[in-house]
């Protein structure tokens, strides 16, 4: 199998569309392509687009490639627009076009500003000053960047989960796009933690996706949409939980999830690790169900159809809540002791299979986060 393609971040094409329009603008010449250098070492040689003139500014776009990466960016201009001004600054930075403003507080920038992240407005600034020193300018610029598609393209993002309004982001911090990215889930899992934080909560919320969406409004009168998405990755969100000072969580979750974390599996992804029928099986045992049962939730393809097997032979609540006992003990173990630990268990056709004993509590206790 060929190796994935790398991209580059919007940070990186932001900076070479910059870099491009502040040396049309200096120079008078025009220029085709553009090298930068990306926060990781590697070099980006940028092919410029619709270059656009004035008496005092030059425009230019750079077209976003994100590799093999599905991003929903890719393909977007990236633009930057460069002027002469007569600010005490001598470069800078703000958004314009389909570049989103933030509007709640925890994010890499303060509310007020573009969503134009620090590392991005370091690349700018260091591409930009290159030239100006190449050229022997001492005065100031401004540089706009917009994306013309960015407000459209922002709703397949988590922009509006972040309260960023008007367009994407211009986000990198290596520069580079790495197909399916693992550390970009878990950077987005911070990223919402911290803004939570930041906005006064103290319990973290949190959820592997939206599977169960409807019971939880039922049940509990709880939007899941609300609560921090963490994907496969339990373990490390619980990590972040304690880094970033939460006191409390509340993990909700379908139990073909939750029931690998009653065997201390916390990368849940199928990818990495199964065992739910043997868990499930294995507290069964604990508990005295019958071999002939324990044959067929061995032989189980579902959990559903494991937990059906339980709830025919009367023995669903019982090991739903040992099973429980075990998933509350090594979210515990994870978080060193550390925080409050609460947790719900579900599926879609038998509804909830347990809870802890202070899980409807703290949901009481939070209820201003759900709106419902």
């Amino acid at each position: 199998m060929s190796e994935m393609r790398k991209g580059f971040t919007t940070g990186s094409c932001a900076a070479a569309a910059a870099k491009a329009a502040c040396r049309m603008l200096l120079s008078g010449g025009t220029v085709n392509t553009i090298s930068i250098k990306t926060p990781s070492g590697v070099s980006f040689d940028a092919e410029i687009l619709d270059t656009v003139r004035s008496s005092n500014s030059v425009k230019c776009a750079v077209r976003k490639d994100g590799g093999d990466d599905p991003d929903v960016t890719t393909g977007a201009l990236i633009c930057a627009e460069v002027s002469c001004n007569d600010s005490p600054d001598r470069i800078t930075i703000d958004g314009g076009e389909g570049v989103g403003r933030v509007t709640r507080p925890g994010l890499d920038q303060p509310p007020g500003n573009a969503a134009i992240n620090s590392v991005p407005r370091e690349m700018i600034i260091s591409e930009v000053t290159e030239v100006m020193d190449a050229y022997d300018y001492d005065g100031s610029v401004s540089v706009i960047i917009s994306v013309p598609d960015g407000e459209s393209i922002a709703q397949h993002t988590f922009n509006p989960r972040l309260g960023i309004e008007g367009g994407i982001s211009i986000i990198g911090t290596s520069g580079i796009v790495e197909p399916m990215s693992r550390q970009a889930i878990l950077d987005t899992i911070k990223v919402e933690l911290r803004q939570k934080y930041a906005e006064g909560c103290r319990t973290a919320f949190i959820s592997p996706g939206n599977y169960g969406l409807d019971f939880m409004r039922n049940t509990y009168n709880v939007d899941l949409d609300r609560s921090v998405k963490c994907s496969n990755f339990i373990g490390e969100t619980i990590d972040m939980i304690v880094d970033i000072g939460f006191t409390g969580v509340l993990l909700t979750g379908h139990a073909g999830k939750l029931v690998k974390v009653a065997g201390g599996i916390m990368n849940t992804h199928s990818r990495e690790s199964d065992g739910r029928m043997e868990i499930i099986a294995a507290e069964s045992v604990r508990r005295g169900v019958p071999e002939n049962e324990l044959i067929q939730i061995l032989g189980s393809l579902t959990t559903e159809e494991a937990f059906s097997v339980l709830k025919r032979s009367g023995h669903i609540q019982e090991v739903s809540s040992g099973l429980m006992e075990r998933i509350l003990f090594y979210l515990d173990k994870r978080a060193g002791g550390r925080l409050d630990i609460e947790c719900i268990m579900y599926t879609k056709d038998l509804g909830q299979l347990a809870a802890s004993k202070g899980a409807a509590a703290m949901i009481r206790s939070n209820k201003e986060i759900w709106n419902v």
